[in-house]
């Protein structure tokens, strides 16, 4: 398989965005800002606002509805950002693309840092998300540079939330319906758009239960592979509900110390077109691929 997970203390370690390159092996601690508060842009026009609308809603309520306000929205470019660090050596992948969330598809360009795959330089890996799946190309490790790997995200223990370096953006915003704990902190500027910031905690159970169809079983399978339940979050939505900007804070279990990795995703330019085409069976690849150090694996 392409993606290394080990099972530790009963729990489950998928090597995120370090499964992607197998760039190395991760070690305690994370701390991350995510991608700039200045890029993005976007106006989402067209519709009544969450002050004129929805001022009177508990916070709470304005989270849980993220998914469905993306979903009315059609599409969004987006921005991402995952940190974490490892022997004292912080590592942070970024992408950078688009993605549907009424079709749930996307093509989103990952660009690992420079040193992270063994070389000076590393070329972006493109990644194409589907529902219950994940493709990638210029993945590397022994791939043949016209082919694809594909991975199916169902059966992954972390629900697709950080194994291929980007949390789909799907699973990041169905995540805040299981929003329990939130405090509205207030308002702020997000890439000149006025938004407003709540800080919370969501709960993989609940996320699971109260999901779309499509998302239920990936974060039912999270709720099982992370050392607790819990996601802590900050959430920033303008005055229509449209989720511009969420960091999540994963925990896995480990022998050791718990490992934190911090997820952020930036949204803007809704309505765009998201045109993706998945590669069909002939290019796929179903040879072996070299996993880090750990030796060939097959996907």
């Amino acid at each position: 398989m392409v993606v290394q997970q080990q099972r530790c203390g009963g729990g489950a370690l998928a090597v995120c965005c370090l499964a992607v390159a197998g760039v190395l092996a991760v070690g305690t601690g994370c701390a991350g800002t995510g991608p700039g508060d200045g890029e993005g842009g976007g106006d989402g026009t067209g519709r009544q606002t969450v002050a004129d609308a929805r001022g009177a809603d508990a916070p709470v309520t304005v989270v849980r509805r993220a998914a469905e306000e993306l979903a009315a929205a059609g599409s969004a470019e987006t921005r991402t950002s995952m940190e974490t660090a490892a022997g004292g050596t912080r590592v942070t992948i970024r992408g950078q693309g688009a993605y549907d969330f009424r079709k749930q598809l996307g093509r989103i360009k990952v660009v690992l840092p420079k040193d992270a795959a063994g070389a000076d330089e590393h070329r972006p890996i493109t990644e194409l998300l589907a529902p219950g799946a994940l493709f990638m190309k210029n993945r590397g490790a022994g791939v043949p540079d016209d082919k694809w790997v594909r991975i199916d995200t169902t059966a992954l223990e972390d629900g697709n939330l950080v194994t291929g370096g980007v949390t789909d953006p799907t699973a990041a915003a169905e995540l805040l319906r299981g929003t329990g704990d939130v405090t509205y902190v207030g308002r702020t500027e997000l890439a000149g758009v006025v938004v407003r910031h709540y800080r919370g905690v969501a709960d993989l159970g609940r996320a699971a239960l109260e999901a779309s169809p499509s998302s239920r079983g990936a974060l039912a399978a999270a709720a099982k592979g992370f050392r607790t339940d819990t996601v802590p979050f900050d959430a920033y939505l303008d005055d229509e509900g449209l989720l511009r900007k969420v960091r999540h804070r994963f925990t896995f279990a480990t022998e050791g110390p718990a490992v934190a990795v911090v997820s952020t995703m930036l949204l803007y330019g809704f309505g765009v077109p998201v045109p993706v085409e998945l590669p069909g069976e002939a290019d796929i690849y179903t040879g072996r691929v070299q996993q880090g150090g750990s030796g060939p694996e097959t996907p």
